[in-house]
């Protein structure tokens, strides 16, 4: 039977991966992960999140191995999460023409939040 534990390194797995696909997913639905017109390489700071989630999303694919050992890392991912998903639901709430990231990066990280949120390990506890 899969445990908790076992959903947490499948998670770990799965955001991890999209995390690494951010840059296509903008060229997919760019309303929904980007912020300024053009392909993503028109943008510098678009980029350097590109890099940012790349990099974040290899670590949390490595973390799967032992998530215990990696629970940092893991709230790590589950507060910026929350922090990012919030900024942008306000920016994008006071810009209509940015109203496609309600439906895709914001609902998005939330889940990305909630998920982990629910399967960490809490600290002494193994799993």
């Amino acid at each position: 039977m899969i445990g908790r534990y076992s959903f947490l390194q499948v998670a770990l797995v799965l955001f991890g991966a999209i995390f690494c696909l951010v840059y296509p997913l903008a060229l997919v639905w760019p309303s929904g992960w980007m912020w300024h017109e053009g392909p993503p390489v028109a943008s510098n700071y678009y980029m350097m999140i590109v890099g940012v989630y790349a990099t974040l999303g290899l670590f949390l694919i490595r973390a799967a191995a032992n998530p215990e050992a990696h629970r940092s890392l893991i709230w790590f991912t589950i507060w910026s999460s929350i922090v990012h998903a919030g900024i942008m639901a306000v920016q994008s709430m006071q810009n209509p023409d940015h109203m496609g990231h309600m439906l895709g990066d914001v609902p998005a990280l939330v889940l990305v939040a909630v998920v982990l949120g629910l399967l960490v390990p809490k600290a002494g506890t193994d799993g």
